[in-house]
């Protein structure tokens, strides 16, 4: 199964958090972010990845998902 683009802009969108602190969250702007980034924050919200519907800050479980991303991110780009 190829990854949908509503799965690459989440995945995307997760990349933008920093996995070293909890205390780091962030905001996306309706105004200034493309629609397929918004609606990808509010996706992740339904998933109960991040707090808010345009950004916040990571839930345990997106703590996890973002890690598993920088993983496959890794191992990806390894050569």
């Amino acid at each position: 199964m190829a990854f949908s683009p509503e799965y690459l802009a989440e995945l995307n969108l997760l990349t933008q958090f920093g996995s070293s602190s909890t205390q780091e969250g962030i905001k996306v702007h309706q105004h200034s972010a493309s629609e397929e980034t918004v609606k990808a924050a509010e996706r992740l919200h339904q998933k109960g990845l991040i707090t808010q519907q345009d950004g916040g800050y990571l839930t345990s479980l997106g703590s996890e998902a973002v890690e598993l991303t920088q993983k496959l991110q890794s191992i990806l780009s390894s050569q």
